[in-house]
């Protein structure tokens, strides 16, 4: 093909993307079962070490005053990991930690649900009473006390990330805060909360008007900013925009992605969650992100109550990622909800 031809395809978008590199899994391993119920992760280095955080509860899956947040440290790169913290807000589910390095300290921020003195009824769940939590580490071993976060309450938070000095967080919320509108689901908006310190947030862009859900975000160098909602129901949406973030481009994406993971690694974009397969149940997955399509790498061991991974870099070729599970059980017999870890190396 001549030289000019085949630049003129190339400009025209006809040439295919370059193939994603292969992806190996290995080193699978439970690293946390404490008899209670274990879920929501997520992963971060700081400084010289690398932090691990989910939530923990007595009492099970659902809105309960009983559960907390706990937080592992390992300095060997995954091998091994000591508790460093566990925290918890009274009268409140304190769930879905996510970390945040911010400033050069370590963020972990937890929404909250409200619920009182014992397990919240279903029909009670209440996303108005909503109100995110941080707590906050210089060195990963001493934290601050759970500090509501400014600006969050009525908000469901969940990742966030930073570009160019702020804080961007995603929070979802009941559409003009209806109060004649229960539960977690429909009437649901999507907001870009920004902050300049990390605990006083204020309201940004909706990036979804309708159907918000969990929402992962990942900044370009040049401020551009892709998310991944996991959406109220059907397939999960893609919204991109660009500074100032005031005009967003919403796509389906070819799948429901539950507890979505979205990050660079290398070259390529690696998006993972709960897919729901169609006759084995819903089960973590991994991926490329090309062309708004989810293309699976990975199925991890999990089944039942699963997803919400994190990652983390261990090198430019190998990384680190975790997740929940309930596929396995105890000497009894009894299903267990535990936390799990596997390493992904590029190549074969």
């Amino acid at each position: 093909m001549r030289p000019l031809l085949l630049l003129l395809i190339s400009l025209s978008g006809i040439l295919p993307a370059a193939e994603p590199p292969a992806v190996t899994v290995t080193n699978i391993r439970r690293v946390f079962h404490n008899g209670e119920h274990n879920a929501f992760t997520d992963l971060v280095r700081f400084k010289d070490h690398l932090y691990l955080a989910f939530r923990s509860c007595p009492d099970g899956h659902m809105v309960n005053p009983t559960a907390s947040v706990i937080v592992l440290r390992s300095a060997d790169e995954g091998t091994t990991w000591v508790q460093v913290h566990r925290f918890s807000v009274k009268d409140r589910d304190t769930r879905d930690p996510h970390f945040l390095v911010f400033k050069d300290r370590l963020f972990v921020y937890a929404g909250t649900w409200w619920s009182g003195s014992t397990t919240l009824p279903r029909d009670q769940y209440d996303m108005n009473k909503h109100l995110g939590y941080a707590v906050v580490s210089d060195d990963g071993t001493k934290w601050s006390e759970p500090t509501i976060m400014e600006g969050t309450f009525g908000h469901y938070i969940w990742r966030a990330a930073t570009h160019n000095g702020k804080a961007y967080l995603c929070g979802r919320r009941k559409a003009n805060f209806a109060v004649s509108v229960m539960g977690e689901r429909g009437h649901n908006q999507s907001i870009m909360l920004e902050s300049d310190d990390g605990i006083i947030f204020r309201h940004g862009a909706y990036f979804q008007e309708s159907g918000g859900n969990e929402t992962a975000f990942f900044f370009e160098k040049d401020g551009s900013v892709l998310a991944l909602d996991r959406n109220g129901g059907g397939n999960s949406m893609l919204c991109s925009s660009k500074p100032p973030y005031t005009n967003w481009n919403r796509r389906p994406l070819d799948r429901f992605v539950g507890g979505p993971l979205l990050v660079k690694w290398g070259d390529h974009i690696l998006v993972g969650g709960r897919h729901q397969t169609k006759d084995r149940g819903p089960k973590t997955s991994l991926g490329w992100l090309i062309d708004d399509k989810f293309h699976e790498f990975a199925e991890l061991p999990s089944s039942g109550d699963n997803s919400y991974p994190g990652f983390v870099e261990l090198s430019p070729t190998k990384c680190l990622a975790s997740w929940y599970s309930s596929h396995e059980k105890d000497e009894t017999g009894k299903t267990i909800t535990a936390i799990y870890l596997a390493e992904l190396s590029l190549g074969p």
